[in-house]
């Protein structure tokens, strides 16, 4: 329930244009901050990449979270992976490329990218209270194969604010079905990291290209303001 001292809407300076939410009907969702993604040793590492970059996000994420649980706004978090048997990966996604773990071998985090398994876990700076959302999904975007949809209908949500990991995969491919869905996206740009920084920078521009043809993009501090200072 949204704080009845709090601003119940609020305009975000947004790319390619301002956009008025009604905090009411907007849910705060945060993409796969997971110790796999985040931390060595994890699924993100086995690939080759540099989790360091995807550091960067942590704070942005953490300063818009703490103001969504001040206002009473939903907050959404959603954990990429798979149950024990696999049976919810497709062999296509486990035989893909060449890391040096595949999903459900055996790291330094428990089997990688299993639910259950401490790395598929949610880092602490970001670690759900018990009253959010915790969404599993077995796919990269976060309404394919989960109950999402439906939870998003139940609280009359209309608007998401998105974030997390990585910008071109996991959020640009939530952000592009949730605009199939109707929903209104907006990307906190600082609040989104990839390994590669190049693709983090063209993610944002396909999501705001074309009049925002998949959403608007803001930084943390265009989504604070507009947090904190009313709007009629």
């Amino acid at each position: 329930m949204l704080n009845a001292s709090k601003p119940t809407s609020g305009t975000i300076v947004a790319e390619p244009e301002p956009i008025k939410l009604d905090w009411s009907t907007t849910a705060l969702v945060i993409i796969d901050m997971q110790r796999d993604f985040m931390e060595p040793g994890g699924f993100g590492e086995t690939l080759g990449n540099d989790v360091s970059q995807l550091a960067r996000a942590v704070k942005p994420i953490a300063a818009v979270l703490a103001r969504a649980r001040d206002t009473g706004m939903l907050v959404v978090h959603t954990r990429e992976g798979h149950l024990p048997d696999l049976s919810d990966a497709p062999p296509a996604k486990v035989e893909r490329g060449a890391p040096s773990l595949r999903i459900g071998d055996p790291g330094p985090m428990g089997r990688i990218l299993i639910r259950g398994e401490a790395g598929h876990d949610i880092i602490p700076e970001l670690y759900p209270l018990d009253s959010e959302i915790v969404i599993d999904k077995p796919g990269k975007g976060a309404f394919y194969a989960t109950e999402l949809t439906d939870v998003l209908e139940k609280y009359g949500i209309e608007n998401l604010l998105v974030c997390g990991v990585t910008t071109e995969v996991c959020v640009n491919t939530t952000v592009r079905e949730a605009n199939d869905r109707g929903y209104r996206c907006v990307v906190m740009s600082d609040g989104c990291a990839s390994y590669f920084p190049e693709f983090h920078e063209m993610g944002l521009k396909m999501i705001k290209a074309q009049g925002g043809i998949f959403g608007w993009v803001a930084d943390s501090a265009a989504v604070l303001e507009a947090m904190k200072t009313s709007t009629t």
